[in-house]
């Protein structure tokens, strides 16, 4: 058994590259291994998201806090609370973030294939999240 204690997750700022905004990124499990399941809280502030992205095995999210949004490709823009799951299954393409004037957290919890958890693709543009 480990415990690894809540001062030490490692995490720090969301990549510029797979996000618009101000996030943080805690990982809770499996930062480093590459073939399992990994696990993180993602932080957005308000009228941050992530970037359009698929998962090669599916994605769970859980919301703890804060108001949100989903999107998935050619589908409506929905909110999510805490305590909502969402559900997106292999190679879904949507994206997910902070409400715009409330800031939004969520466990994020996905499998890895092939060494990737995430395929990211071109950021949410902002009409596209204001849609």
């Amino acid at each position: 058994m480990e415990i690894i204690r809540a001062e030490n997750h490692p995490g720090g700022p969301g990549p510029t590259d797979w996000f618009t905004g101000s996030v943080q990124i805690e990982m809770l499990f499996n930062a480093f291994d590459k073939e399992r399941v990994q696990g993180a809280n993602v932080s957005f502030e308000p009228g941050a998201r992530t970037a359009w992205h698929t998962p090669p095995l599916g994605q769970t999210l859980v919301v703890t806090s804060g108001v949100g949004r989903v999107q998935r490709w050619g589908g409506p823009i929905e909110e999510i609370r805490p305590g909502d799951v969402v559900w997106s299954p292999a190679g879904e393409k949507h994206w997910h973030g902070a409400a715009p004037d409330e800031a939004m957290t969520h466990m994020a919890i996905q499998e890895v294939q092939d060494g990737k958890a995430v395929d990211w693709m071109e950021k949410v543009s902002d009409e596209q999240y204001g849609a």
